[in-house]
């Protein structure tokens, strides 16, 4: 079912103009398993052509509410948004346990990790508002990591922002295959994601042609940008990722 919802971007990064927000719980497949998006538009701006597309990848708890404010935000600057299912239609973490468990059977295989995301890229082109060359990636800790992989499996993508994801591969000589544009939103004081690891990613980085930086945020801890957190939400740094993530997006769309 299609709702339309008069909005303005929540938590700290609202914009002042309402807009008129097109909303629809989107079903698709990877193989066997069934999965549950959710997408979000300005049916104003749609109506003037095809819409810039930004894939929006869950925290390890699943597809919720956070992943879909943020879906409403992006939507009111433009953009087509789509947060993905990873973890298979009505499965979501009760506890974190079980989100550990979850993450882990994608973090084990990065090529079923990779396979997921892809599933949910290309369903995303068929899409009647997506313009199909103009799409990009976001993920938020596990959907972080997960967005790097995706770059990482070569997927046709303009670019692709981590907020405090894991930096981790396998195969790092991987990443030569990206075909997109990499940002990196990083907390100095994360304790999940260490410098040995952002280390180990520079350096992976740096042994390709690809077109990627990094910001670090001083004292931010990891989940720095969830504002539904007190215990971890940074305003500072999530106004300037969020805000870096848009001057980053300007450049790749214009390419």
């Amino acid at each position: 079912m299609i709702r339309t919802l008069l909005t303005i971007a929540g938590a700290c990064l609202a914009l002042p103009l309402l807009a008129a927000l097109q909303e629809k719980e989107v079903e698709y497949t990877h193989g066997d398993e069934a999965l549950q998006g959710y997408m979000v538009w300005d049916e104003a701006a749609a109506a003037k052509g095809k819409l810039p597309t930004v894939l929006i990848v869950h925290q390890w708890m699943g597809l919720g509410d956070y992943e879909k404010a943020r879906a409403r935000m992006l939507a009111e600057m433009g953009y087509l948004a789509f947060a993905i299912d990873m973890y298979g239609k009505g499965t979501r973490a009760e506890s974190r346990e079980q989100a550990r468990a979850l993450t882990t059977k994608f973090r084990g295989d990065r090529q079923l990790m990779r396979s997921r995301a892809n599933a949910a890229l290309e369903h995303a082109r068929t899409l009647p508002q997506a313009d199909a060359g103009r799409i990009a990636a976001i993920g938020y800790c596990f959907g972080g990591g997960v967005v790097l992989e995706l770059a990482r499996s070569g997927a046709e993508l303009a670019g692709v922002v981590s907020f405090h994801g894991n930096l981790d591969t396998p195969n790092a000589a991987d990443a030569k295959q990206s075909k997109a544009a990499i940002l990196v939103c990083h907390g100095a004081a994360d304790s999940s994601v260490k410098m040995d690891q952002v280390v180990a990613f520079v350096e992976e980085m740096e042994a390709t042609d690809v077109d990627w930086y990094m910001t670090i945020y001083a004292d931010a801890v990891h989940g720095f940008t969830h504002f539904d957190d007190e215990s971890r939400h940074d305003e500072v740094a999530d106004e300037r990722s969020w805000r870096e993530m848009q001057e980053f997006f300007a450049e790749i769309f214009a390419k």
